[in-house]
């Protein structure tokens, strides 16, 4: 079905209500389970409908509206096959008949289409409902994690302008590994070798990135290496974190009611989670006031935390850390922030999605300390794109290693954890042979 048959869309939408008001609805709760029998019974209210002249559609679009509405009663409608496509990391509708998927980093417009507006919000609501919320004009926004872990976000007027604007970001069925973050070009074996050996010393790591780069991903695969006698506490908006480990305690953020009551912040979760005796805190994202005690922590025994944040690089990442302690701590000096920074992070990951698509870690930045008030750093690695070097349309580049200053932290942590062997052998292979 292409653009110009749009134009039966308004009759559509008439048929698909006097549908539902003609189904035996009891008797299609009872054949859930049968979408071949439902799919009878629609097609058999739709003749009735077309036999009464309440409205008409032609046979060919009667067999179509009756499986679109079929798939709406067992399913979600148009975006039924896009949830089960594994190959699909976002769904992004923008109305009734503008349907976006990203695969692969790219985003490309669908030839699917739902029947009108109207069911568009009814199935908006439908799976609002699922995760307990409401979605009418006293609640245009809602964000939240469905039941299968995917985050959903959904708009609709006065807020949304131009109607219905819902956004599916789906929940992976598995958790990448480095090896797979090696096969698919994200970075190469002596970088996935070098943050395992970060991870496994307690380094304080945050991984940066802009939406969709893959900052969860990274930070899924560095919680592999963290001990299993350790605890480790989670702290997110909505949980997509995926640890295999025995001992780890999640936690959630909480929307509180219309008054405000019941609202369990970040910066709530974090403050308890050090009452909680943890090893090891991982903060999903980090996006304000919570910034000050995610430091405090990495600086006072829980070392080897992690977090992500919003940045294009990892001075952006630094920047946007002394504002959101600027947020907490306002009558802290800019000097004494930059020193808390300091001392409490040992490196930024910097993870880009390309324009073509390719997810990479653009960079892993050691932070050393502080001179002359500004934080110091060093590039270990760094993706270096080559502009005359073209494979169709991939963009070509190479993995450059810098090698580790002498006064590097993580020497110190790997000469105790018994790694310094491990990480001297790897800093001469990487230095020597560029990837």
């Amino acid at each position: 079905m292409d653009n110009k048959e749009f134009k039966f869309s308004s009759e559509w939408g008439k048929v698909r209500e006097l549908v539902f008001q003609v189904l035996n609805l009891d008797l299609i709760e009872h054949l859930k389970n049968e979408p071949n029998q439902i799919l009878r019974e629609v097609q058999t209210a739709i003749r009735e409908i077309n036999s009464s002249g309440a409205a008409y559609i032609s046979a060919d679009e009667l067999n179509v509206l009756a499986s679109m509405i079929c798939d709406e009663i067992v399913g979600y409608g148009p975006i039924d096959s896009l949830m089960k496509d594994e190959t699909v990391n976002d769904i992004l509708i923008n109305g009734p008949y503008s349907i976006y998927v990203e695969r692969g980093g790219i985003l490309s417009k669908t030839d699917k289409f739902f029947i009108s507006d109207r069911q568009l919000l009814d199935i908006a609501r439908r799976l609002v409902n699922k995760v307990g919320k409401n979605l009418d004009e006293a609640h245009p926004l809602v964000d939240s994690r469905m039941p299968d872990g995917s985050r959903l976000n959904v708009v609709i007027p006065p807020i949304a302008i131009d109607g219905v604007s819902m956004s599916i970001r789906k929940f992976g069925t598995g958790r990448r590994t480095f090896h797979d973050l090696i096969h698919s070009g994200s970075l190469d074996e002596n970088m996935a070798n070098f943050l395992v050996i970060a991870a496994r010393c307690r380094m304080n790591i945050i991984v940066s990135g802009g939406t969709g780069s893959g900052k969860t991903t990274m930070l899924n695969a560095l919680s592999g290496f963290i001990g299993e006698h350790e605890r480790t506490i989670t702290l997110e908006d909505a949980a997509e974190l995926k640890l295999q480990q025995d001992h780890v305690v999640r936690m959630e953020t909480k929307v509180g009611g219309d008054d405000g009551r019941g609202k369990i912040t970040m910066r709530d979760l974090l403050v308890n989670a050090l009452r909680m005796r943890p090893d090891r805190i991982i903060l999903g994202e980090c996006r304000g006031e919570e910034a000050f005690e995610m430091l405090q922590a990495m600086n006072t025994g829980h070392s080897g935390s992690m977090s992500t944040l919003h940045a294009n690089t990892a001075k952006d990442a630094l920047s946007r850390l002394e504002s959101m302690i600027i947020m907490a701590q306002s009558e802290l000096p800019i000097s004494a922030i930059k020193r808390y920074i300091s001392s409490s992070i040992n490196f930024i990951i910097q993870v880009s999605r390309l324009p073509d698509g390719q997810r990479k870690v653009m960079s892993i930045t050691e932070v050393l300390g502080i001179e002359t008030d500004n934080i110091v750093t060093h590039d270990v690695f760094k993706f270096k794109i080559n502009d005359e070097k073209k494979e169709g349309s991939k963009i070509q580049g190479e993995f450059i290693c810098n090698g580790l200053v002498k006064r590097s932290a993580l020497y110190e942590s790997a000469q105790y954890y018994e790694m310094s062997e491990v990480l001297e052998k790897l800093m001469l292979n990487a230095v020597g042979i560029k990837a």
